[in-house]
């Protein structure tokens, strides 16, 4: 079957409601069209707050650290398409609508919700799992940052003190970010006309997954 075509495992199931009602096999069949189009799904890197995207939106970036499924009820669930929904949501309601990211982010946390709910997952063990690699990751290392992440969640956030530690260590040779030039112009950018002491302005998500940023390796100091 073509990948144009409808949704290829429930493809015969036929609705028993009209498909413009709230139906979750449609909900699933339309996460299936986004992961269609997504250009690339990386996990390859350390990303601050668990997930996030490219400036051009044509990659998703999900931390490397992150398991890929969680066990619930005895099954092993996949996250990634429900990662891979809230960060598209929220990159188009930003880049499309010029939304902030905390309202985007508490949209696209509304459609993430949704959709595990559809599946019959409960989203407080989703959260607890999700919730529990927030600290998890918080503790570890930013060794591998990649060069086109879009930096708009940190500024919106006012996560200056991320943003001061990202700049510390790219400004470091041995630290892999040295040699990434895009990355530290963009980071020094955002962090141009804030103040270098006093209080870090550092402030998380109060989303659904307040996605702890990382200490960077090389940085000689953690977060917390």
């Amino acid at each position: 079957m073509p990948e144009s075509c409808c949704h290829p495992i429930g493809a015969h199931k036929r609705l028993r409601i009209p498909d413009t009602y709230v139906s979750s096999l449609m909900l699933d069949r339309a996460l299936d069209a986004i992961e269609r189009r997504v250009g690339v799904i990386d996990r390859d890197h350390d990303i601050p707050y668990l997930a996030g995207y490219s400036r051009d939106g044509k990659r998703i970036y999900i931390d490397r650290h992150l398991p890929e499924s969680f066990l619930y009820k005895g099954r092993a669930i996949p996250v990634d398409r429900y990662l891979l929904l809230h960060e598209e949501v929220e990159k188009t309601l930003i880049d499309q609508l010029d939304l902030h990211y905390q309202h985007a982010h508490q949209i696209a946390t509304r459609a993430e919700e949704a959709a595990v709910r559809a599946d019959g997952i409960s989203w407080r063990a989703y959260d607890r799992f999700m919730q529990a690699y927030v600290k998890r990751v918080g503790d570890e290392r930013l060794t591998k940052l990649p060069p086109d992440l879009d930096l708009k969640p940190y500024r919106d956030e006012h996560d200056f003190d991320l943003l001061r530690r990202m700049a510390a260590a790219a400004a470091r040779p041995a630290h892999p970010a040295h040699v990434e030039t895009a990355m530290r112009r963009r980071v020094d950018k955002a962090l141009a006309g804030r103040p270098s002491s006093g209080p870090s302005g550092h402030l998380l998500p109060k989303g659904r997954r307040a996605r702890a940023a990382k200490p960077l390796s090389g940085s000689g100091e953690g977060l917390g």
